[in-house]
């Protein structure tokens, strides 16, 4: 799996997984049961991983969402 982007904004990440849902891309978040080691702050980051194979087109979708100000470099 590839790191699509990372976010401790939740809103966000909720609208991103469902985006990627919707397209059937498969996708993954990863460290979200860290804040909780560190008092439930919500200031770690969580990483969206999808397949390596699906990168691409999930960095797509989010191009055409308007959300490409998440993206990292390619």
């Amino acid at each position: 799996m590839k790191e699509l982007f990372r976010s401790n904004d939740a809103v966000l990440l909720s609208f991103v997984q469902a985006i990627l849902s919707d397209a059937g891309v498969t996708h993954q978040v990863a460290d979200g049961y860290m804040s909780i080691m560190e008092g439930s702050l919500g200031v770690l980051p969580q990483r969206v991983l999808v397949m390596d194979d699906e990168w691409a087109q999930a960095r797509r979708i989010l191009r055409e969402a308007d959300l490409d100000h998440i993206l990292g470099e390619e």
